[in-house]
């Protein structure tokens, strides 16, 4: 009894350990669970990697006196346009000239058949014989009797009537001689001459066409347009014009510098030589005219053109890169780089371009940092990492020279 009592004991015992085994077995991932999650929970934070600041380059605006420019928009246009047209009717027989070419004063352009010319010229000679006979003949009648009229055998009737035989043999013969001159003058116009030096046009017509003298000026040939010099017209507002009044004195010769579309510097130069005598009232712009040398005939009439005038007054002014220049919304700024590595946004107000270079009139001190390169990596309110740069403006020199005569007399007209 004893022995199965302990029999008893033992095994309840074991199913005692055993259930206390599958508890602990339980407890024990359980336990790692929430202490994991405890861990991430409730662990202290850490530092985050220091993020390296972006570098900028940075340089102080390039203070300098300034000749200030009004910029304008115009184009070039010739300064003498000739349409070639026939003096006189005819077939077109020769063209010595290729479309497009540069031509000079006095080239044959286009020949006329000269054969009728000719012939009409021939006449016109044997009219001035005939008048010429006819002349002498009333010249002998009024001697012969100017010897008898001592012995009254002619009376005073005909003596006058021998005398305007004289006088209209004379004027006969003057018309002749007039006719002979026209029909020289007409067989002369069968050959077409350039009457100025400049660019041709393409021909209008070809060899074995009839062209006319008649009508409205006659059967259009071609074109020439003279390059050298050439104009450069221009339309300037009524601020721009009134400030250019009081900047030049009248006599005062007005330079001009011009661009063309595809090019960065104002390489081609001139001068004022003619404004109109009032401002249209519909665009209140009042319109002027620039007159350049163009040896070479580089500058084509038609082509744009960006001209600044010189308004004479030199004044200290703050320059920086157009690169460096910002909008915001309507206004321009720059940024600017404190001691300390932090942007900040500088509102300001430019001026013309200078030597590629922008100038600032207000809300720039000589002192401030302005960034020059990498701008779009600076954020206002954020550092930076600063790295001195330096301005450098594209020529040397605000100076400029006309390429043409300045004593030829033409001013800035008021």
């Amino acid at each position: 009894m004893n022995q199965l009592s302990q029999i008893q004991n033992v095994g309840g015992n074991k199913k005692v350990h055993g259930r206390h085994r599958r508890g602990l077995l339980l407890v024990g991932p359980m336990t790692i669970l929430f202490g994991g999650m405890f861990a991430l929970t409730y662990r202290s934070p850490t530092l985050p990697a220091s993020v390296p600041l972006m570098t900028v380059t940075v340089a102080t605006p390039i203070a300098r006196e300034v000749i200030e420019w009004d910029s304008y928009v115009g184009r070039f246009t010739s300064a003498r346009v000739l349409e070639i047209r026939p003096r006189v009717s005819g077939a077109i027989v020769g063209i010595h000239f290729r479309d497009g070419e540069i031509v000079h004063k006095g080239q044959l352009l286009f020949s006329i058949d000269r054969r009728p010319f000719i012939a009409g010229l021939a006449e016109a000679k044997a009219g001035v014989a005939g008048a010429t006979s006819s002349l002498a003949l009333a010249r002998a009648n009024l001697a012969r009797a100017r010897r008898l009229s001592g012995d009254e055998a002619l009376s005073i009737n005909e003596m006058d009537t021998l005398r305007a035989q004289v006088q209209a043999a004379s004027a006969a013969l003057a018309a002749a001689r007039a006719r002979v001159d026209q029909r020289a003058l007409d067989l002369d116009f069968t050959q077409l001459r350039a009457p100025i030096a400049g660019r041709i046009s393409d021909r209008r017509v070809d060899i074995g066409n009839l062209v006319s003298s008649e009508g409205a000026g006659g059967t259009l040939l071609t074109t020439i347009n003279a390059l050298d010099p050439i104009y450069f017209s221009f339309n300037a507002s009524e601020a721009l014009f009134l400030k250019s009044l009081r900047s030049h004195k009248t006599d005062e010769i007005v330079l001009v510098e011009i661009k063309l579309q595809d090019e960065d510097g104002y390489r081609w130069r001139g001068r004022i030589d003619f404004t109109d005598n009032g401002l249209d009232p519909q665009s209140g712009t009042i319109r002027g005219r620039a007159v350049l040398a163009n040896p070479n005939g580089f500058l084509t009439p038609g082509l744009f053109g960006n001209m600044r005038l010189n308004n004479g007054n030199k004044k200290r002014a703050l320059l920086v890169p157009e690169t460096a220049v910002q909008t915001d919304q309507t206004h321009k700024t720059l940024l600017i780089v404190a001691n300390n590595g932090t942007v900040s946004v500088r509102r300001v107000t430019l001026g013309p371009l200078i030597d590629g270079l922008r100038v600032v009139r207000s809300g720039l001190n000589p002192r401030d940092r302005v960034i020059i390169s990498g701008t779009q990596s600076a954020i206002p309110g954020g550092k930076v990492n600063a790295k001195p740069g330096r301005i450098r403006p594209q020529t040397q020199s605000d100076a400029i020279t006309s390429d043409i005569s300045l004593a030829a007399g033409a001013t800035y007209a008021r």
